[in-house]
């Protein structure tokens, strides 16, 4: 049980991170907490939105990311090019720490807080 607590912990710490990056590069907002306070938030929307409409084939997964985009986009300045933006960053920041962090064997590669990971 505390085994688990821990990695959901430090996965959400990864996630912020990743989404932390992406505000500071495509919105120039530096808040870490604010950032981990998104991904737990993104993590909500994608969960709840997802087993609601993520059965629906090529619409599902459409309107789950539109969800998790639209958590992006109220959270941080800017519009849905800069949500898609700190998304895309955020992502390609989360596999690069989740690689590293697996090639040490300290971690599994995927981090709760950023879609697809």
């Amino acid at each position: 049980m505390l085994n688990s607590l821990v990695v959901f912990i430090a996965s959400f710490l990864i996630g912020g991170l990743g989404i932390h990056i992406g505000a500071v590069v495509i919105a120039d907002v530096s808040d870490y907490t604010y950032a981990f306070f998104t991904a737990l938030i993104g993590a909500i929307v994608w969960s709840v939105v997802g087993f609601l409409f993520g059965w629906i084939p090529l619409l599902g997964p459409a309107i789950v990311l539109l969800a998790y985009l639209a958590v992006i986009k109220r959270r941080y300045p800017g519009g849905w090019i800069d949500a898609a933006g700190i998304t895309l960053v955020a992502w390609i920041a989360v596999l690069v720490v989740l690689y590293a962090l697996a090639a040490a064997d300290i971690t599994t590669f995927d981090a709760a807080g950023v879609p697809g990971t």
